[in-house]
This record gives C-alpha cells, sequence and structure tokens, in this order.
C-alpha cells in the first residue's frame, strides 16, 4: 500500500512471515505494490552473492575501468521517516468498510497478533469502527514473533473464545498477510473457509468477478460449498505467488491458501490479514448472523498435512524420487478416485510437506503415515549419494 500511495519505486519487508524469528527474511515488491517475480529475485540473489555493488565495481576495474568506484555522498540517497505509515495503512482498511455503510458497533472481538505487525495497526482499526477489542500477543521486541502464538499456534484464542464472552476471534501471523479466525464457540475458521463464506458474500453483493482462486493444497471441501452457488475453483501450485499471478490472469478478485492467506485484489495487492479481517465481519454485521451459523453449511473432507525434516540439499529433489512416484501410483489406487495425495517442499523451511485428503478418514491417515515414510527413505537416498 505506501509504495503505490508515496509513489516508490519498490518496497522492502523484512519479515520472518509466519515462521519464529530465525527465519527472518526479505520480501521485495515493485513499485506497483506486487511482489517480484521469482526470476527476479534470483537475479538479485546471485548479484548479492557475487559480493554485490562493492564486487561490481571490483570486476569492473579488473575489466580496465579505472573510474568505476562505490556510490558516495549525495549519491547514496537519503532516508525519510514516514512518521503517518501507520495511519494510512489503518485509514485504508477502515475505509473499505465504511464505503459500505457498515461499523461494528455491538461487536466484541478477540485479537491475537502473534507478537507482530498488527499488533501496531489491527486494534486502532478494529476499535475506530465501533467494536470492542480485547488484545493477546501484542508486545513485540522481535524475539517472540510467531512463538506459540498467532495464526499458527491458534490455541490460546481458541481458549479464550470458549471462555465465552466474543464474537469472533482472529489471529495474525507475524508480518500480517495471514489471518485465520475461531468462532464464538472456539471452533477455528481456517483459510478455505474464509474463501468460501467471502466467496459467496461477494456473489450475493455482485462484485464476485471470475473464479475463486484456491491452491492444490485447499480442502475438496471448498469446491463442494462454493458450486451449488455457481462459483468454481481455480487450483493452482502452493503459494500466494502462484494465486495471485491466476487471479491477475482471469481478473478474479478474491483468492488464497488455507493457511488464512486471503487475496482481495480490489483493495490490495497481496495477502492482507488486517483486511481479510474487517472484510469478514462486514459479511457477518451485513448478514447478522454468528460465525459459527455462517460456518456451518461448510463441510471438511478428512485431510493430514506432515511436515518431514529433509535438509535443504535435497528437499526439492525428493517429489521426484522414484519412492515417491511409487508412493502416488499406490495412493492412487487406495483412494479410488475419492481422495488424493500431494508431496512438495516446503518454501520456507527445511522441510518436504505431505498432504492427504479423502473421504476414508483412516485411509488418509495410513497414506500420509506412509507418504512420510517414503519421503524419509527417498531423502536418505539421496543424501547418500
Amino acid at each position: 500500500l505506501l509504495v503505490r500511495e508515496l509513489h516508490c519505486d519498490g518496497g522492502i519487508v523484512i519479515s520472518a512471515s509466519h515462521n519464529p524469528p530465525e527465519y527472518n527474511g526479505i520480501k521485495l515488491f515493485d513499485a506497483e505494490g506486487f511482489k517480484l517475480p521469482d526470476a527476479v529475485e534470483d537475479e538479485i540473489e546471485a548479484f548479492i552473492k557475487q559480493g554485490g555493488l562493492e564486487g561490481q565495481v571490483e570486476r569492473a576495474r579488473e575489466a580496465g575501468d579505472e573510474d568505476a568506484a562505490m556510490p558516495s555522498g549525495p549519491e547514496l540517497g537519503v532516508a525519510v521517516e514516514v512518521d503517518e505509515a501507520c495511519e494510512m495503512y489503518i485509514e485504508h482498511a477502515v475505509r473499505s468498510i465504511r464505503e459500505q455503510g457498515i461499523d461494528f458497533e455491538g461487536l466484541t472481538v478477540a485479537l491475537d497478533t502473534g507478537h507482530g505487525a498488527s499488533s501496531l495497526t489491527s486494534p486502532t482499526a478494529l476499535r475506530r469502527l465501533g467494536a470492542e477489542v480485547i488484545v493477546i500477543n501484542d508486545d513485540y521486541n522481535g524475539n517472540d514473533i510467531n512463538v506459540e502464538c498467532g495464526s499458527t499456534h491458534l490455541g490460546p484464542l481458541c481458549a479464550r473464545m470458549r471462555a465465552g464472552g466474543y464474537d469472533l476471534g482472529i489471529a495474525f501471523d507475524g508480518d500480517a498477510d495471514r489471518c485465520l479466525f475461531c468462532d464464538e464457540n472456539g471452533n477455528v475458521i481456517d483459510g478455505d473457509d474464509t474463501l468460501a463464506l467471502l466467496g459467496t458474500y461477494m456473489k450475493k453483493q455482485g462484485k464476485l468477478r471470475g473464479n475463486v482462486v484456491a491452491t492444490i493444497m485447499s480442502n475438496m471441501g471448498l469446491a463442494s460449498y462454493l458450486k451449488p452457488y455457481g462459483i468454481e475453483v481455480t487450483a493452482t501450485k502452493v503459494g500466494d505467488r502462484h494465486v495471485l499471478e491466476e487471479m491477475r490472469r482471469s481478473g478474479s478478485n478474491i483468492g488464497g491458501e488455507q493457511s488464512g492467506h486471503v487475496i482481495l485484489s480490489d483493495y490490495a495487492t497481496t495477502g492482507d490479514g488486517q483486511l481479510t479481517a474487517l472484510k469478514f465481519i462486514e459479511m457477518l454485521s451485513s448478514e447478522d448472523v454468528k460465525a459459527s451459523q455462517l460456518a456451518s453449511g461448510i463441510f471438511h473432507f478428512p485431510q493430514v498435512i506432515k511436515g518431514v525434516r529433509v535438509s535443504n540439499a535435497v528437499k526439492k529433489q525428493v517429489a521426484g524420487h522414484r519412492l515417491i512416484a511409487e508412493m502416488e501410483k499406490k495412493a492412487s489406487e487406495a483412494f479410488k478416485g475419492e481422495g488424493r495425495i500431494n508431496i512438495r517442499p516446503s518454501g520456507t523451511e527445511a522441510l518436504v510437506r505431505v498432504m492427504a485428503e479423502g473421504r476414508d478418514k483412516a485411509l488418509v491417515e495410513r497414506i500420509a503415515g506412509e507418504a512420510c515414510e517414503a519421503v524419509e527413505a527417498a531423502a536418505k537416498d539421496l543424501e547418500g549419494r
């Protein structure tokens, strides 16, 4: 948002995303607020590994350019503090609700900001719209972000919801691009549920464009819920980048992941947990129902997702190993068209993720366990070569 509003050439976020602090990295955005393509990020990474600008200058001198030098003085540019940055972001989200003629008066919300970025903005945005807000995990020092809290650890929020007194529970991850909910009874409303509910809400309003875009990891219950409303699901590879690419290609205006990463392209160029939360409450207010009632019609097919620890050196090769091909064939025969399995490397951790899904819970659990064993065996074989 700020890149666009301030007419910048690009943006940089230092973030561990949904992971603990030791996974801190960098996200890069172009002048329109979109994440940079993989190929451009690869170029930047190669540039850094080659010594960055200093390395470039050194190579130029070796090639005979005696005038090659590092920039200094005014050539370095200046840093300017943007004191109103948070206010600009808060007001952007609040305005998206007010323009619907809706406020949150009478609603009580429990909020878990995960010791992260939304600690600075989301409580203010919700209160400005009239909600009563109780916040947990809103202190921040960089050392406890996402640790046993937020959208990746819903236990504290669900427990508070079960104690009673709240209409909705909201949990963000560290950089607040993900958002998950708990209904008034402490039951989780995940990203697939959010896509289903917001997708149908937008359809009723006449604001839905194209299909709902999700990933291959989304539960089959998402497509099942949307079908009676005449809404199709387009599935992409895992990752919000792929979801957004498909949305831009097809003109769809809602997409996301089961993890709670939802993109509402009428308002944002990336996943925005704060915006998702406000739009979800707008839907509750507009339809005048409890969160549990809203989500009650969604059926979740039994699904198991597990992470297998694998070294970064081989994790991208595991999915192509013969043992995995054999496992996938075995799973397909066992499911008989009523289930699926997906095995892929994590984009941020030294893991291979295994997802199994189908109508028969016992079969799903057995296939997931056998797939994890196959991943371990494949990784061991690759590491021994």
